[in-house]
């Protein structure tokens, strides 16, 4: 048995499905992974060699839109497949799911998933009630129609991109789907950081790490952080992530222009963002719209008291006045309000922090999720 996974970008690989590809070479398979650019990620690749993985470059443009340069991933993917002839295939981002699935349907793979992991700029828009579909838009939803088509079966990490998929008619009426909690968080690898001291209670730091997109929410995050530091000065704000190529990032001169105003400490990229979560008491992300981020997911399990936006995929990680404060997508106002409840209430990062930990490891275990897709899958 042979199990390819189809990935976009090698440093996602361990992190996000590292433990997944773990439980199918215990089952038995041989465990192929393609991806774009595995020579300029040698460490990544070191790794998931020594772990018995066999790897395979394909040529693919991430945040590409030039058919030739697509029709060549398409076809290095089929080529790829009739010469391995896996027993099963698993894309998960654009157009790992878009291509991988074509490419596995025209070599026939008895076995064909695809893990919808969220939507990204190609759906940027599509809860507001006056969406209109721009060309790319409507071209992407197309290629996803025909692909998701070809598969088996199809895991969704929250109900509203379901939902939404069911309702654009992008899925087929009969499409048999899954939804899962997310990709999981190791909980033993994240583990519950205790507070060194009573100023990291009382004097507030808030964290936010993203690809520094518009839809991220970090324009708002830097609006409510100027907002709060105008009425608190004593509190601090963190921002960890890197400009993305990415038609929504933000520019250069924006970032510059908020690190000289001082409204954020800024990490950068970081390969292991634990040091800062320990660093944080209240873990924000204002995203448009989510899978199931990760990155709450671990901060969670770090226990630390979430804020984030009422929105598909983001929702599914707290309960409103439990473990964190919902704000609705876009409210800069809202957003700071919800700031402030830490800070006039320290005493809550304590206890909310507490009931993140206590969720995660209720719904949001690695393994559990893990394991129910490959029972989804049949394996």
């Amino acid at each position: 048995m042979k199990f390819l996974i189809i990935a976009s970008y090698p440093a996602s690989i361990s992190k996000f499905r590292g433990h997944l590809i773990k439980m199918l070479q215990n089952k038995g398979f041989e465990v192929h992974i393609a991806s774009p650019e595995f020579n300029n990620h040698p460490e990544e690749a070191k790794e998931l060699k020594e772990l018995g993985y066999i790897l395979h470059d394909i040529p693919m443009q991430r945040t590409g839109t030039n058919p030739l340069n697509d029709a060549k991933t398409l076809s290095a993917l089929y080529l790829l497949m009739k010469k391995i002839k896996p027993s099963h295939v698993m894309g998960y981002t654009i157009k790992p799911v878009i291509y991988g699935s074509l490419a596995a349907k025209l070599a026939r793979v008895p076995h064909r998933f695809a893990l919808i992991t969220g939507l990204g700029y190609a759906f940027q828009g599509a809860d507001e009630q006056d969406y209109k579909k721009s060309t790319l838009q409507k071209v992407m939803h197309k290629l996803y129609s025909v692909a998701l088509a070809s598969t088996h079966k199809v895991f969704f990490q929250n109900p509203d991109d379901e939902a939404l998929f069911r309702t654009m008619k992008i899925l087929q009426p009969k499409a048999s789907t899954t939804v899962v909690n997310g990709s999981g968080v190791d909980i033993s690898e994240y583990s519950v950081q205790p507070f060194a001291t009573i100023d990291d209670i009382l004097i507030p730091r808030f964290l936010l790490i993203a690809r520094l997109l518009g839809d991220k929410g970090v324009r708002e995050y830097a609006q409510a952080a100027k907002t709060i530091k105008d009425k608190y000065p004593q509190a601090q704000f963190d921002l960890v992530g890197w400009i993305d190529d990415n038609p929504d990032a933000i520019e250069q001169q924006e970032l510059d222009s908020w690190i000289n105003e001082e409204l954020f400490n800024f990490w950068g990229k970081l390969d292991d963002v634990k040091p800062a979560i320990a660093a944080s008491s209240i873990y924000v992300l204002p995203s448009y719209r989510e899978g199931t981020p990760r990155t709450v997911l671990e901060a969670m399990a770090m226990g630390r008291p979430i804020i984030t936006t009422d929105a598909p995929g983001c929702r599914e990680t707290v309960i409103d006045g439990y473990n964190g404060y919902l704000v609705p997508v876009k409210a800069v106002e809202e957003l700071a309000a919800a700031m402030e409840r830490f800070i006039v209430n320290p005493a809550l990062i304590i206890e909310m922090g507490k009931a993140s930990r206590q969720l995660v490891e209720e719904k949001f275990d690695v393994d559990a999720v893990n394991q129910s897709m490959l029972e989804a899958m049949g394996l």
